[in-house]
């Protein structure tokens, strides 16, 4: 065998297998690459181009390698016969290279189109991540505000001195607050909250004809079945859940507010009563005193049993009426300062009841007493608290039909307050009769046998004494009067009493 430059042979041989290397050594970093960034065409390009080359090199320096070898061992023939196969495979190669490198740039244009839409996407993506992160928070601060407005909605509803309802359109009561479950009869139906029934349907045909009501006076029934005034007011809600309506009363007790304004009123109408009663009786008097005089003066020099003597006497009878029923002007108008002093109301009690017991007895009345332990003393005077005692009972007396009782209680009312109760089992009052029981110059009793001043007078005196005077009445039952008195240290201070 005959090598016919060694030199080359060496440098063909180290090339081949160099570029074996490089070319390997090429296609993995396009590897790498492409891995890192796999969204870049340009990498992939190279990565094709690069296998390209790795064959190419592979094919080429092999076939020079193997070429030599076969050279060197006198094998010449077969290098004739694989020669073909490792011209085909380095045509092929460029071939490759040429294809990938024909279509690159059409391949470039979408992957950059395809990368293009994909940013778009990324970005509508962040920021519809974005909306829906803020409105998520939106969210939760809504929720959280809507909390806070709730809990403090209901914190104004439980607290609420008003009396606050929520009722079906038909009058079912859906929800009350304590207030209203404290104070009111409630029931299934807001119907049965009302005394009135009459009162109810108007109210709601009010609410229904103009979706409100409002500050209506209506009589209602408290958890103890009596009756008192109050206010409502009520309009119509629409429930944000269920879309269905309701209405929201709101009610508020005016028996108190009604009842001092009605005393009010008594006592400016006694106080102008008082002025006119005293200078009628003044103007009265006199002339009476006149007449009295003179005909006591003519029956004394009359003969007895004539008819000017009979005359005489009931012309005397009626003058010493009138001079009564001027007197109990002049003490209804007088005003002057009373005579209190510190005193013990239970001895009073007892002087009125010595003077009284036997007249209630006679007509087949039972005066029964029950008086409270160790009561505080009253600044009071003590006549004056008399006079009133002995009306209360007198008026008792009067109110029984027959057998009946008289019930004296007294007590004390926390701190500051005494009362006494003049009960009797008679006939009783209707609301008219009793709103009207303090006013001068009314009363129930026959012509004749009443002026009407005993209740306007006790009145006075005991708003004088820094006290109250109360009354309860049904009609069939009887009636109850209660005087409530101040203690001693506790005289001159306005306190405010439920009304009874």
């Amino acid at each position: 065998m005959i090598v016919s430059s060694f030199p080359i042979f060496i440098v063909d041989l180290v090339g081949s297998m160099l570029m074996i290397v490089f070319s390997l050594f090429c296609f993995g970093r396009m590897v790498r690459l492409t891995t890192l960034e796999k969204e870049n065409i340009l990498w992939t390009y190279l990565l094709f181009v690069c296998a390209a080359l790795s064959i190419f090199a592979v094919s080429r320096s092999a076939g020079h390698i193997l070429k030599q070898l076969l050279l060197f061992l006198d094998f010449t023939g077969v290098w004739g016969h694989i020669r073909p196969f490792s011209g085909s495979v380095n045509t092929l190669t460029f071939i490759l290279v040429a294809s990938v490198t024909v279509f690159f740039e059409r391949v470039w244009v979408i992957n950059r189109a395809i990368l293009r839409d994909r940013r778009a996407l990324r970005q509508a993506h962040e920021e519809l991540s974005w909306l829906n992160r803020n409105l998520e928070k939106l969210v939760d601060e809504r929720t959280e505000a809507l909390g806070v407005s709730e809990k403090k909605y209901r914190r104004m509803f439980e607290l609420s001195e008003d009396m606050i309802l929520i009722a079906t359109g038909e009058g079912n009561v859906l929800a009350l607050n304590p207030a209203a479950g404290n104070r009111l009869d409630t029931g299934a139906s807001l119907g049965d909250l009302f005394a009135d029934a009459d009162e109810f349907r108007e109210i709601m045909e009010t609410v229904s004809r103009k979706g409100r009501v409002g500050n209506t006076e209506a009589a209602l029934k408290d958890v103890d079945g009596r009756s008192f005034r109050a206010l409502v007011s009520g309009v119509t809600v629409t429930d944000m859940e269920s879309r269905e309506q309701a209405v929201l009363f709101m009610v508020r007790d005016v028996e108190e507010t009604l009842t001092m304004r009605e005393k009010m009123a008594t006592t400016e109408k006694l106080a102008a009563v008082g002025e006119l009663s005293a200078g009628v009786a003044h103007e009265v008097n006199n002339p009476l005193g006149i007449i009295l005089g003179y005909t006591q003066l003519l029956k004394r020099s009359a003969e007895d049993e004539s008819s000017l003597k009979e005359d005489l006497s009931v012309i005397e009878k009626h003058v010493i009426g009138c001079k009564k029923v001027v007197e109990s002007l002049l003490n209804f108008a007088r005003s002057g300062p009373s005579e209190k002093r510190a005193c013990h109301l239970h001895p009073i009690i007892e002087e009125v009841l010595a003077f009284t017991r036997h007249q209630a007895e006679m007509d087949g009345i039972q005066v029964i007493t029950e008086m409270g332990p160790d009561l505080p003393e009253i600044h009071a005077d003590p006549e004056q608290i008399k006079q009133v005692l002995i009306n209360l009972i007198i008026n008792a007396v009067h109110a029984i039909d027959g057998r009946g009782e008289i019930h004296v209680t007294t007590g004390a009312e926390g701190p500051g307050t005494v009362f006494v109760t003049v009960a009797d089992t008679g006939s009783g009052m209707d609301a008219e009769t009793r709103s009207r029981i303090f006013d001068p110059f009314f009363t129930t009793k026959p012509t004749g046998t009443g002026t009407g001043l005993g209740l306007s007078v006790s009145y006075g005196i005991i708003k004088n004494h820094g006290g109250e005077i109360d009354v309860i009445s049904t009609p069939g039952k009887g009636t109850a009067f209660t005087v409530h008195l101040p203690t001693v240290g506790d005289e001159g201070k306005s306190g405010h009493r439920e009304n009874r």
